[in-house]
């Protein structure tokens, strides 16, 4: 029997309202200079200054750092490291979707190492993260990335992504407050929310599962599956943003224990390449992955079915296993994503050079259940292009 590794963030605030729980925090570590990390949008609508108003009014000297973009290139995280180095800041602070919060986890670590970010990264770095680095608290304001209970930071290259990633990037404190996601539009909402689907469904099928990260899977399975759409149509439903954030926080859980895999290796090319958000990148990918290793885990793809308010006791888990693809295509299809690679304007022209740079994500493609080898990732994507699911010959 394998031994598995389960780790957690030091100290999570989950549910509506934690945000009360910032202060105390804060007031722990003590700090004298505070970086405040954030999406440039979440400053313009005033979100973001539910948190640094109270630290403000507390005495606290508060900068804001607002120089972030979706799917952050290497450049941004190479500034805002050497930016935090100069201002010689206590405590980092994290707010808005995975990107702010990756950009605060890469600063708050970097910011005590030498030589440049590239140096530290998971294909071609040389460097390895040795210290800490500075405190950091997390506060996520979208239910999909679970990058606030991750150990990763994930940073767009040329044409592809790539990682920094050690347990020093584990948040100190997470605080997941469903208030925070009421104003997320209903794209943003229904990208972020297939990205904590995808989190939990790689997760369960994932070769490093275990009972822990099982458990936690399929609870964020149910959580997603009965609230997403509703989200996606009313982002005022209190239960369905609770259920969301509940369902991405877990996910994360899961995820980070039991890993991703071919959905992700196969979404950051078309992130690097494209500019794609990487939850629509998932969510376009992720039926035409499943079903591609459909074979190599059916009980498991009959469990998901069940957890996605599916019933598979009449069925025999390999019918259970298409049901369960199938009910994957009609939620991404319901929230409104394209479920077609040319539905984002991708030609298949491109498929090859997707294929190339799929292929060098080894970290995630060894989680697969079923080796997917450069011929598999061209196939998928060509499956994508066309919107057929297609099994190994």
């Amino acid at each position: 029997m394998s031994v598995s590794r389960i780790v957690f963030t030091s100290l999570n605030y989950v549910g509506w309202g934690a945000l009360d729980n910032l202060l105390p925090e804060v007031e722990r570590f003590s700090p004298k200079k505070i970086l405040v990390v954030t999406d440039p949008a979440l400053e313009k609508i005033g979100l973001v200054q539910r948190v640094t108003d109270p630290l403000a009014q507390r005495g606290y000297d508060v900068q804001l750092y607002t120089d972030v973009v979706p799917e952050p290139p290497l450049e941004t995280g190479e500034k805002l490291v050497s930016f935090t180095r100069e201002g010689k800041f206590d405590l980092i602070i994290g707010v808005g979707g995975g990107s702010a919060m990756d950009l605060a986890k890469l600063a708050a670590v970097l910011a005590v190492h030498e030589g440049k970010v590239a140096d530290y990264l998971n294909l071609t770095g040389t460097k390895k993260v040795e210290k800490k680095g500075l405190p950091k608290i997390l506060i996520p304001t979208t239910s999909g990335t679970g990058s606030e209970v991750t150990n990763i930071s994930v940073l767009s290259l040329d044409t592809t992504k790539d990682v920094v990633t050690h347990d020093y990037l584990l948040a100190d404190v997470a605080i997941v407050d469903p208030q925070l996601t009421v104003s997320v539009p209903p794209r943003v909402t229904a990208a972020t929310g297939i990205d904590a689907l995808t989190h939990a469904v790689e997760a369960y099928v994932s070769v490093n599962a275990s009972p822990t990260s099982d458990g936690l899977a399929l609870q964020a399975i149910r959580l997603i599956a009965r609230s997403l759409r509703k989200a996606v149509e009313n982002g005022a439903d209190k239960q369905a943003r609770i259920d969301m954030s509940n369902g991405s926080y877990l996910a994360g859980l899961a995820f980070f224990n039991a890993g991703v895999a071919g959905v992700h290796a196969l979404a950051y090319p078309l992130g690097g390449q494209f500019h794609i958000a990487h939850g629509e990148s998932n969510a376009v990918l992720l039926p035409y992955v499943m079903g591609y290793i459909r074979k190599s885990c059916t009980k498991r793809m009959a469990d998901i079915l069940n957890a996605l308010g599916g019933n598979s006791s009449f069925l025999s888990e390999e019918e259970a296993s298409y049901k369960c693809v199938e009910e994957l295509e009609r939620i991404v299809r319901d929230v409104g994503i394209p479920r077609t690679l040319g539905g984002f304007n991708i030609p298949e022209s491109a498929l090859e050079s997707l294929t190339k740079d799929a292929v060098q994500q080894k970290r995630l493609l060894a989680r697969s259940p079923l080796p997917l080898l450069e011929d598999d990732i061209r196939t998928i994507y060509q499956s994508a292009f066309r919107g057929v699911v297609t099994e190994p010959k």
